[in-house]
């Protein structure tokens, strides 16, 4: 017990922490160390163990009490997590607080692959297959409507040869020989303060305790080949940049018939020649003419499903923010439709004619043509557009 961190300095909360803030801590610490995520690197499934550790004497409100008064002599018996030899059953043991929302179903499931773990115990079908994760690129018009893709990708597949087993047809698997069909390996040593018994998984049959007698030549008993497959995706309407759909099964099959991996899709938007997206709404900026600002007039310009009319009024100002409504992007949840956001802005010519030039100076001897304040500030349009979504 002497030599366990404070649980709260595990979890980095202090130790007036919330329920809230305590699960919250865990869950990113949990996420960070995973194991799956940091193959082979015993420092971080370490503190993958402390934090479960920590976790679980904080989240009990009478186990935390006690550790409050006493410290870790006041827990004597709880569960010691450095004890787990499969890191998924520790996520089972907290499996509710991974819960998540968006498309990918919780975050536990998203990178883990749910209740299969990559390491097997005796008794399960093989070892699962890894995530895949691809990105496809989509332009607002396609977010406007929601669009099916096909994507291209390279991914192990089942051995149709062995039918995934890994074995040559017509032979079978055999106990292992180095763990005699345990799965495990204990190595036990002895000092001046007892028997200890350090417990391992097989790295001959990978804790499955048996081995193939023949491994199948087609895919050198890996139960998997690698193939080049397409896949199709329905992406819905509304969708932003790093929004994400998670396809159950379409990633790497796993070794000797395991589960399939999942296939992440990760969105990315594109550039449009004309909009700015914000949100649902979409900016576009408008260049009136002089005489179009002061006279008024009917234009066309530009929508996510084509050319609309707009009406101008005479005497528009620029910096005005016109709105066309229903012409943005359909919200991800609830399909409401955002608008078309313009901005006004007068374009001034650089060379003008003679003729062009005494018009105009014609104009500023008018009354109506000089300005009422000179030094009135008027809104940017980063103000305009704070003023709007505020």
């Amino acid at each position: 017990m002497a030599n366990k961190r404070d649980y709260y300095n595990v979890l980095g909360v202090s130790r007036n922490a919330t329920q809230d803030e305590i699960k919250k801590a865990y869950r990113k610490l949990a996420m960070q160390y995973h194991p799956d995520r940091n193959p082979g690197d015993k420092e971080a499934e370490e503190k993958f163990k402390e934090a479960a550790e920590a976790y679980e004497v904080l989240s009990d409100p009478e186990k935390r009490k006690r550790y409050d008064q006493f410290g870790h002599d006041g827990l004597r018996g709880g569960r010691d997590f450095h004890e787990y030899t499969n890191i998924n059953d520790i996520f089972e043991a907290f499996r509710d607080i991974f819960s998540g929302t968006g498309f990918g179903g919780s975050i536990f499931d998203d990178f883990f692959g749910g209740k299969t773990t990559a390491r097997t115990r005796r008794g399960d079908v093989g070892l699962r297959g890894s995530d895949l994760r691809v990105k496809i690129k989509l332009t607002l018009e396609e977010i406007l409507t929601g669009v099916n893709k096909k994507i291209k990708i390279k991914r192990y597949k089942k051995c149709s040869s062995c039918n995934g087993s890994g074995a040559e047809r017509g032979t079978g698997t055999k106990t292992c020989p180095v763990c005699h069909g345990t799965g495990e390996i204990r190595q036990v040593s002895r000092s001046v303060f007892g028997q200890f018994v350090n417990i391992t998984t097989c790295n001959h049959c990978g804790g499955e305790g048996k081995v193939i007698s023949e491994p199948c030549k087609a895919c050198s008993g890996e139960g998997r080949v690698m193939e080049d497959t397409t896949v199709s995706v329905e992406i819905p309407a509304g969708v932003s940049s790093e929004n994400y759909l998670t396809l159950r099964g379409e990633g790497n099959a796993g070794r000797k018939n395991g589960q399939a991996g999942d296939l992440i899709v990760v969105f990315e938007e594109l550039p449009h020649e004309f909009f700015v997206r914000k949100g649902d709404d979409v900016i576009y900026e408008l260049y009136l003419s002089i005489p179009e600002a002061v006279l008024g007039a009917e234009i066309e310009v530009p929508t996510l499903t084509g050319k609309a009319k707009l009406k101008i009024e005479p005497g528009l100002s620029p910096g005005k923010i016109l709105r066309m409504r229903g012409k943005g992007l359909p919200n991800i949840n609830t399909k409401k439709p955002g608008d078309q956001l313009i901005y006004v802005n007068i374009y001034i010519p650089n060379k003008i004619s003679s003729e062009e030039k005494d018009l105009l100076k014609k104009l500023t001897a008018s009354p109506n043509f000089k300005p009422v304040e000179r030094t009135k500030r008027s809104k940017s349009i980063f103000e305009h557009f704070k003023d709007i979504w505020n």
